[in-house]
């Protein structure tokens, strides 16, 4: 391993003003300022400190973890910024590492860069990168570049974060879409559409008091506990926009198998009910920030729901379907009332600016 010495540490800059302006975006002192003030100080690890246009990470710290780069973007645009269980710093963490870890990699760095509105509270900043720095620490993942734009006022909405994210593959690991076939089993980690129930409840506009939470949190943890109980998982997901009824429609094409699932098994809180049918919504639909759905052999269930209930962030796990052998590409749901439905993809969206 080749080691470089890290350059003598600098003085942190500090912004003296209470919002941001347009010299804040202009690469001169102010700017320094904001990135030291707001970023580099919530941030601060041996890797971003030496403020390169880079970050330089030595090979071999990436090689004892396997052979294949796992590589990951991502955008977010979420209104309220805050909302019950979470806001856009930790949302823009959580997506990333779970981004990669669904593909059965170990997330270790992230970049960050930020699209600021000229105006913006500085202390509203420090609260998202405060909030990103703890949610990575949880993650075991560092953040160790970035960039941030400053735009004028009206030409986007606060902030807007964009993460990228690097891990690497277990090795062995070789989860893929196409790999579903009949008999294996479906699985999530707990109740579902919280996160997509409360971004509309924290808008406000509905008029709603609704004391749902985001599910918004880092499932790295819980997926390799998934992994290592059943090394055989065909495919993981993530159920973000689209909720897991798009999920399940990925996975039904890319088989080219038939999904039957059963909505007696499937976990939705009642208050998530409540309100979708006030509104219209369908649950299936709803965005999830801290829920997987997991395609398991019928002979690893067992395994892979108890090491999933033993996880934090898995005490909900159940089995809620299984693949047949009926029309492929098609997913459906038994339906309380013994009927059967079909669960299309989605077409559009039911709620925006989600995620």
């Amino acid at each position: 391993m080749n080691i470089v010495p890290l350059p003598r540490r600098r003085t942190i800059g500090q912004v003296h003003v209470a919002k941001v302006t347009m010299a804040h975006g202009g690469g001169g002192k102010a700017m320094k300022d904001l990135i030291d003030d707001v970023f580099v100080s919530a941030f601060d690890n041996g890797l971003l400190a030496p403020l390169e246009d880079q970050a330089r990470i030595d090979l071999a710290s990436l090689a004892k973890h396997g052979d294949r780069l796992a590589f990951t973007t991502d955008s977010f645009v979420v209104d309220p910024l805050f909302f019950p269980g979470g806001d856009i710093g930790k949302l823009a963490v959580c997506g990333t590492v779970n981004d990669l870890a669904v593909g059965g990699a170990r997330p270790l760095y992230l970049s960050c860069a930020a699209i600021i509105e000229e105006g913006v509270e500085l202390s509203l900043l420090r609260r998202i990168a405060q909030s990103m720095a703890e949610t990575a620490r949880e993650a075991g993942v560092k953040i160790v570049t970035g960039d941030t734009k400053v735009v004028q006022k009206g030409a986007c909405d606060k902030v807007f974060l964009t993460t990228t994210g690097i891990g690497v593959i277990r090795p062995q690991c070789a989860m893929s879409v196409d790999r579903c076939c009949a008999g294996d089993i479906v699985l999530v980690n707990g109740v579902l559409g919280d996160h997509g129930a409360a971004i509309l409840g924290a808008r406000g506009d509905m008029a709603l008091d609704s004391p749902i939470e985001s599910d918004c949190a880092p499932l790295n943890g819980l997926i390799d506990a998934l992994l290592t109980a059943a090394p055989s998982t065909r495919t993981i997901r993530d159920a973000t926009r689209g909720g897991i009824a798009t999920v399940l429609n990925e996975f039904a094409h890319g088989s080219q198998v038939a999904i039957e699932i059963d909505e007696t098994a499937t976990p939705i809180r009642t208050e998530v009910k409540g309100f979708c049918e006030i509104l219209g919504l369908d649950p299936l639909y709803l965005a999830n920030e801290g829920k997987i759905v997991a395609i398991v052999p019928a002979a690893e269930a067992d395994r892979a729901l108890a090491a999933m209930r033993a996880h934090p962030y898995g005490h909900g796990a159940v089995a809620i379907g299984q693949i047949r052998s009926g029309l492929p590409g098609r997913v459906t749901m038994r339906t309380v009332f013994g009927g059967t439905r079909i669960v299309d993809m989605l077409v559009g969206e039911q709620l925006p600016r989600i995620c």
